[in-house]
């Protein structure tokens, strides 16, 4: 059975619309920045830009990036970048917060790219620090189009051990722009010698800094100072997030000199192209009536589902692949290779429903995701935010569905107020339900809710893991363990036949033993 008719029957009894496709006009671009308000906060802040052409007048932009700006579909500047890119293009130190999907990549790759000008064989000058190996990459295929043509290079690391045996300050002096997660780059710079140098840093980049200066086992801030120190004091640093902490803000006051802080909008909203819906389901087993009641109703792939840990994807995705959706399952378990064949099929449309953890939460941009369902309920404003932001990305519309219990009732007002804030209307009992005090907040932040076991009833073959795609491959792999069953019974029958048949010989034995003894006796007794 080749992949095709695998797909044909996965495919059976499940609905699915085709997304509606919009065409955007700059005219509505420009309407967009107008409506959205840009606060800044410094001294000296530089004038915001409205069109590329004026920040190629005003800095000297190169016509060649221009044109790779065009290439890549940037026609007009979104409300972060008007800002942005002309603080950094003075060179100035900058802390912005911009909803998700709003172009902040865009906002430090355009300034960047400016400042190295061309390639100097001096190794690494600009680094950009992301949180996940998917958002490393992303930025990287993002760096190396509007780098095209213009001669610098950009690198992210792939396997580990590969770069510890391989990779070396004299290898790296080809290349111009480093993108890393925290945890290699930090590993590679503990290696005796170090196997990556960053002296010659002239921009450093915190690219979802939120996440990033976390701390305890879910953030990076002891990382991130090893890499600050590394970096020498003469780099210039940005910080880049969707949603505002207090913490991050205070850092970069204390830390950076003459900084300029850019909001766009509200703090920690979403952006108003997403249509919000908080769906009360109950108990766990209720989250998969609706679940599959969404998919009757039908789909406008591509869909992302959110929970909470990879053991609860793994059972969603044992529980959807037998209903007949073109499903898959992408979390920390698998390996890097599995994760980018999942994220590009994702991408080309050979898979309609993803099923991820927060893995997938953190600016990976998946170009016209149509829903986005909170099956497990955020522990954070946060958290939600960031989900329901991989929707409504590049001026077209999405929806957000989040399935919420009686256990998670407590977050439930952080998350409403986040709608109303976007514009999406919400009940009054949820705004007015009591506040959290902010140690029990952030305690549910750091635990997750203990939840059941995702199961509705018994399978007809044995559950799959995320990587069996192939329900007869399953049941294959359960006849021959029912065949192995078999064997062991006949074996452990066998056995006991064999238990058996001995027992009766010793009994036997034991009579004819007992037997003689007695005419032996006799014997005796007629002899005296």
């Amino acid at each position: 059975m080749d992949s095709f008719d695998i797909f044909k029957k996965l495919s059976v009894g499940a609905k699915f619309k085709k997304p509606e496709k919009i065409a955007i006009h700059p005219e509505d671009d420009k309407s967009t920045a107008k409506q959205i308000k840009v606060k800044t906060v410094g001294d000296r802040v530089p004038e915001a830009l409205s069109t590329f052409d004026m920040m190629k007048e005003a800095y000297s932009l190169s016509p060649v990036l221009m044109e790779n700006l065009k290439n890549s579909g940037y026609t007009v500047p979104t409300p972060i970048q008007t800002q942005a890119i002309p603080v950094m293009l003075q060179k100035r130190q900058i802390f912005a917060c911009a909803p998700t999907g709003s172009g902040k990549t865009a906002a430090f790759l355009v300034p960047i790219i400016h400042h190295l000008n061309k390639p100097l064989n001096k190794g690494f000058r600009a680094l950009i620090v992301s949180p996940t190996r998917e958002l490393a990459k992303q930025t990287l295929r993002e760096c190396t189009r509007l780098c095209e043509g213009i001669g610098l290079r950009a690198h992210t690391f792939t396997k580990i051990n590969k770069d510890k045996e391989k990779f070396n300050p004299k290898l790296a002096q080809k290349f111009d722009i480093l993108i890393a997660t925290p945890n290699r780059l930090v590993f590679l710079l503990q290696q005796e010698p170090p196997a990556v140098e960053l002296n010659n840093i002239e921009w450093l980049i915190i690219d979802e800094s939120d996440k990033l200066f976390e701390t305890g086992v879910r953030g990076f801030r002891d990382q991130l100072a090893i890499i600050y120190k590394a970096c020498g004091p003469n780099a210039k640093r940005a910080m880049f997030s969707a949603t505002y902490t207090v913490e991050v803000a205070k850092w970069s006051k204390k830390n950076l000199d003459g900084l300029i802080a850019v909001t766009v909008g509200n703090r920690n909203t979403t952006t108003t192209m997403v249509e919000q819906e908080l769906v009360f389901v109950g108990n766990e087993e209720g989250k998969l009536i609706a679940m599959r009641d969404l998919v009757k109703k039908g789909l406008s792939p591509p869909v992302l589902i959110f929970l909470q840990s990879k053991e609860r994807a793994k059972e969603l995705f044992s529980e959807l692949i037998y209903d007949g959706i073109n499903v898959d399952a992408i979390h920390a378990d698998r390996t890097q290779q599995q994760r980018d064949n999942t994220v590009k099929a994702f991408r080309e449309g050979k898979i309609w429903v993803l099923i991820c953890t927060e893995l997938m939460g953190r600016g990976i941009d998946f170009k016209g995701v149509n829903l986005v369902v909170n099956y497990d309920f955020p522990s954070s404003a946060i958290s939600y935010i960031h989900r329901i932001g991989r929707t409504g990305r590049a001026g077209r519309s999405g929806k957000a569905v989040t399935f919420f219990t009686n256990d998670d009732k407590p977050m439930l007002r952080s998350i409403a107020t986040v709608m109303r804030d976007s514009g999406c209307p919400v009940p009054d009992y949820m705004l007015e339900m009591k506040r959290l005090h902010k140690n029990t907040r952030r305690k549910l932040e750091k635990q997750s809710i203990d939840r059941n076991e995702i199961r509705a009833k018994p399978h007809r073959y044995h559950k799959p893991n995320a990587d069996i795609k192939d329900p007869a491959s399953s049941k294959s792999k359960k006849e021959s363990n029912d065949k192995s069953k078999k064997v062991k019974v006949k074996k452990n029958l066998v056995s006991i036949i064999n238990v058996d048949q001995t027992s009766k010989v010793d009994k036997k034995r034991k009579l004819n033993v007992s037997k003689e003894r007695k005419v032996v006796k006799k014997t005796k007794k007629s002899s005296v």
